[in-house]
């Protein structure tokens, strides 16, 4: 693996590529996330049933589809983040997030055009996962090549950290919005202020991107003519290359977006659906411990500097296998008793512990896995098929097991599985890569 010239994090210019990089993504994700957020929302206006549950399974399913396509995004800028250079192709991953939000704010109901408001509302939905899919290789190899080595795990820690902040942001904007219009009315249209408000966030990222600099690795690239010609033909023509892509899909990203959805977006799901919370006051609840949660990340990206990416990454996922069940049904039954805010913050903030254990590290690990001239190329792909295909569904297997089987925390058993099926196989098969040269 090619070394590159060594970068000064603390230089101002280096300070705010990775500022602007970070925001940027935080954006992006908060264009994804608005319409997980407002699921039971989008479900009674585009799928409308007699039968609740079957509506909110619906829209889950559409949640869920917007990560199945993200590999394939992952592939297209993938490719183009190798060849032309990571600034250039996240100016086109925010543009198209944001365009596709925006659509669906403006987009006419089941009510008004029948069959086809849920059909536009997925192929939406679809760009928005091919976006994502080309965002988070470039933010998390922009911002590693910009970083020392002592200090790669903290600040790659900051890409893993804007998909909570990115749920957070979202969050807050509806619950402005709907104590601002009240109840009936965000229910009725205002929803889709949320996803109008995306469009000034698009103008302010795509400004921040106009003035990013390329990252110093890429130029390195360019100026020795080492720019891969076929970065994925390189990828998949490789046994090597193939191998580490498997590696890192059994010993990382398989488990990774299914402990993310368990403690950071279904507890959303789980307190409407299963605790009976409304969507206003399962949102102030998840804000707060969103808040509480995000300087977790950080602390385990620093943590990943001083002791390795693999013991952190393995402590997350066989906490996250050993602690699910029980933190869940702690949480109910707060809830249920009409227990404080204390006590239900405490178990949603317990839900984060591993999420941050398991991402804090991950940017640092997959970018350490793979050359500069590909890495772009290589590293969305296991990424995305874990966290898209494994990941993106936990939320509507979950809630359709626990209706089927009329219990709430009977879908829990599918992210307990995994992460610890991961967490063994991390513990076999996982390297250490903490101070490998980029």
């Amino acid at each position: 693996m090619s070394a590159t010239a060594p970068v000064d994090p603390s230089s101002t210019s280096s300070a705010r590529a990775i500022a602007a990089a970070v925001a940027g993504t935080v954006f992006e994700w908060f264009d994804f996330f608005l319409y997980g957020s407002l699921a039971v929302v989008l479900g009674r206006h585009f799928f409308p049933s007699h039968d609740g549950t079957a509506g909110l399974l619906a829209a889950l399913a559409v949640f869920g589809a917007g990560w199945v396509v993200r590999p394939l995004g992952a592939l297209v800028f993938g490719r183009m983040g190798d060849r032309i250079g990571r600034r250039q192709t996240f100016l086109v991953t925010i543009v198209l997030m944001g365009l596709s939000t925006v659509a669906i704010g403006l987009l006419p109901t089941h009510a008004q055009i029948g069959l086809a408001a849920p059909v536009l509302l997925v192929i939406l939905r679809l760009l928005q996962g091919l976006a994502v899919g080309g965002e988070f290789g470039g933010a998390a190899t922009y911002v590693a090549e910009y970083s020392r080595p002592a200090r790669r795990g903290l600040n790659t820690s900051l890409v893993m950290a804007t998909g909570t902040l990115g749920l957070l942001l979202a969050l807050a904007t509806i619950t402005l919005c709907r104590q601002w219009l009240g109840a009936d009315d965000f229910q009725a249209w205002g929803w889709r202020l949320p996803f109008l408000a995306s469009f000034g966030l698009l103008a302010l990222s795509v400004y921040m991107r106009l003035h990013l600099a390329e990252s110093p690795a890429f130029e390195q690239l360019q100026r020795e003519g080492r720019v891969a010609r076929s970065p994925l033909r390189e990828v998949f023509g490789s046994a090597q290359h193939r191998r580490t892509m498997l590696l890192a899909l059994v010993t990382l990203t398989a488990a990774q977006g299914v402990v993310w959805n368990a403690g950071q977006y279904y507890p959303l799901v789980f307190l409407q659906a299963q605790a009976g919370l409304d969507v206003g006051q399962a949102g102030a609840r998840m804000m707060l411990a969103l808040l509480l949660a995000a300087p977790l990340f950080p602390l385990a990206g620093w943590l990943s500097d001083r002791i390795g990416r693999r013991p952190v990454i393995i402590a997350g996922f066989l906490l996250a296998g050993l602690g699910l069940l029980p933190v869940f049904a702690g949480l109910l039954a707060s809830t249920v008793a009409g227990g404080g805010w204390l006590a239900q913050l405490g178990w949603l903030w317990l839900l984060s512990l591993p999420v941050a254990l398991v991402c804090g590290p991950a940017s640092a690990y997959l970018v350490e896995l793979f050359p500069t001239h590909i890495r772009y190329s290589a590293i969305g792909l296991p990424y995305h098929l874990g966290n898209g295909w494994f990941g993106g569904f936990m939320p509507l297997a979950t809630a359709a097991v626990s209706a089927h089987y009329a219990s709430p925390l009977a879908g829990l058993v599918y992210p307990t599985v995994l992460a610890l099926a991961c967490g063994l196989a991390a513990l076999r098969w996982m390297p250490e890569t903490r101070g490998r040269a980029l």
